[in-house]
């Protein structure tokens, strides 16, 4: 063997096996160091808490809705002419005057009627209500500036008292006799104030028990307080009406008459709600205007014709029946 020409070979063999010994250790090295760990993930920063979730028996109660007619939104009540509703808006809680020849301020408590008499469906200070009250004007050969006045509103009472049999007779100079007993009927107690029994003619009871029943059945409101058009005044006969005035010393005004719509039998008093600290059936301004706003009277005067029945504007409790003489 040539020892010369084999030295170089050796040596690089030894180098390769070094080289294979060096990557076998880091690869060893290698392997065996820990796996490192994903960074962790970043946290979104803490919002503020929002609102708790409330349950529907948590849900505070909504205010009261208020008892009004259910008015159109106000721009469809904007057409019209707008002093004539500046004027009433004025005079709706500020007019001095006297309607039923008592001192009133204010014509809110008629509010209701004129509405309905002039065909009205917004609200007494809009320019739509003016307007409709200048149409009615008109026809009734009025200046026609939709401003309501006593002299407007002395035309409008007239027209509406007119439509009671009783007033007709009473402008005649006759005060009806009233019917015998025997044409008389009773109300259940439940169909009176308090259990109160009250008597009115037969024809009259049935309409009255139709109109309760539909103002029952048509407005939630009016259910849901049992008290609600009871009758707390029907037939009076005139020596009870007599005794009254002169314990009273009131008859012949605005409050009682000696000849009261009562004797026919055909006129009753309905509770329509009553403003606290006044009886149901109080003349006073306040238990009045309270009484229009309510929706057992708002429901009478824009359905109770449809029963026959027509008002006594001054007395939002007291309604005739129209489908029977006198």
């Amino acid at each position: 063997m040539n020892f010369k020409s084999s030295t170089p070979l050796r040596f690089l063999g030894g180098l390769v096996l070094a080289a294979l010994i060096l990557g076998a250790v880091v690869l060893r090295v290698t392997s065996c160091a820990p796996i490192p760990k994903p960074p962790a993930p970043i946290s979104a920063p803490h919002a503020a808490p929002g609102p708790k979730a409330v349950t529907p028996s948590q849900q505070p109660a909504p205010p009261p809705l208020p008892a009004s007619i259910p008015y159109p939104a106000r721009p469809a009540c904007d057409a019209g002419p707008a002093d004539a509703a500046r004027a009433n808006a004025a005079s709706l809680a500020a007019l001095a005057w006297t309607p039923f020849g008592r001192a009133e301020i204010g014509w809110a408590t008629y509010a209701p009627l004129i509405g309905r008499e002039i065909r009205a469906a917004c609200a007494p200070d809009t320019p739509a209500f003016a307007a409709a009250l200048a149409a009615w004007e008109g026809g009734q050969g009025l200046p026609a500036d939709g401003v309501m006045t006593p002299a407007v509103f002395a035309r409008l009472k007239s027209v509406m008292q007119m439509r009671r049999p009783f007033v007709r007779l009473s402008a005649q100079g006759v005060c009806p006799n009233p019917p015998p007993a025997s044409a008389l009927a009773w109300a259940t107690a439940a169909e009176g104030y308090g259990g109160k029994l009250v008597q009115l003619r037969p024809a009259a009871l049935a309409a009255y028990r139709q109109m309760a029943a539909a103002a029952r059945r048509e407005d939630p409101a009016i259910a849901a307080d049992p008290r609600n058009l009871t009758l707390f005044s029907g037939f009076r006969a005139p020596a009870a009406d007599a005794a009254r005035c002169a314990h009273e010393g009131n008859c012949n005004n605005v409050q009682r008459a000696t000849c009261s719509a009562h004797r026919t039998g055909l006129t009753m008093d309905v509770y329509v709600g009553q403003a606290p600290g006044f009886p149901p059936d109080s003349s006073a301004d306040a238990n009045r205007l309270f009484m229009s706003r309510t929706a057992a009277y708002r429901w009478l005067v824009a359905n109770a014709d449809r029963f026959g029945f027509v008002p006594y504007p001054f007395e939002p409790w007291h309604w005739e029946w129209t489908g029977e003489a006198p």
